[in-house]
């Protein structure tokens, strides 16, 4: 699909959005645009299968997200999100690099609630800010399964227990390997599943 590839090769130099021009940003906007009216699945909430899984942040404009890079002596790696439909949990987690030994991580856990054929809600749960070394951590998927087995970590480990910490997100696209979604502060992702 042409408008697929456009997107890809459009993000493709901008770091996940981090060194995005304000022009590129403009084009990357329209082909996801353009992408969206083509999406195969039209009820996405219903496409367990294709929503299930662990993906991988291509590009975003979400400034959250984006500041992660921002501090001095680190630097932001990959960015997952990992969906797992059976019990309506989202995981996000992002990988920081930066001064040896002192490789991390910030994760984010997440109940979402149906709203529509396509918005969910989601409500977060859990923040865990940690050394790479100190938990163990080698992938999103082992990592995930520690959380969910209800394991204690030696970091920064809390509960979020505020209603102001919910926000909402329409899937606007998702086929096989690729995902957007559009959040309630007018953010854009792009993700790949991994």
């Amino acid at each position: 699909m042409f408008e697929k590839s456009a997107l890809i090769n459009a993000i493709a130099s901008t770091n996940r959005g981090l060194i995005a021009t304000e022009t590129q940003k403009q084009s990357i906007l329209a082909a996801i645009a353009s992408l969206e009216d083509l999406n195969p699945t039209p009820r996405p909430l219903e496409a367990r299968d294709r929503l299930n899984g662990d993906w991988r942040l291509l590009y975003t404009t979400s400034r959250g997200l984006l500041n992660l890079d921002r501090f001095p002596f680190l630097q932001l790696g990959q960015i997952y999100q990992c969906i797992r439909v059976n019990n309506n949990s989202v995981y996000n987690i992002a990988e920081i690099y930066g001064l040896p030994y002192l490789e991390g991580l910030v994760s984010v856990s997440a109940k979402f609630e149906p709203l529509s054929i396509r918005r969910v809600q989601v409500k977060f749960e859990r923040s865990i800010i940690a050394l790479t070394r100190v938990v163990g951590y080698k992938t999103p998927t082992e990592f995930i399964q520690q959380i969910e087995s209800g394991k204690k970590f030696m970091a920064f480990d809390f509960a979020i227990k505020s209603n102001n910490q919910q926000g909402w997100l329409d899937i606007t696209y998702i086929d096989d390997d690729l995902r957007i979604g559009r959040g309630n502060e007018g953010s854009v992702f792009v993700l790949t599943k991994i």
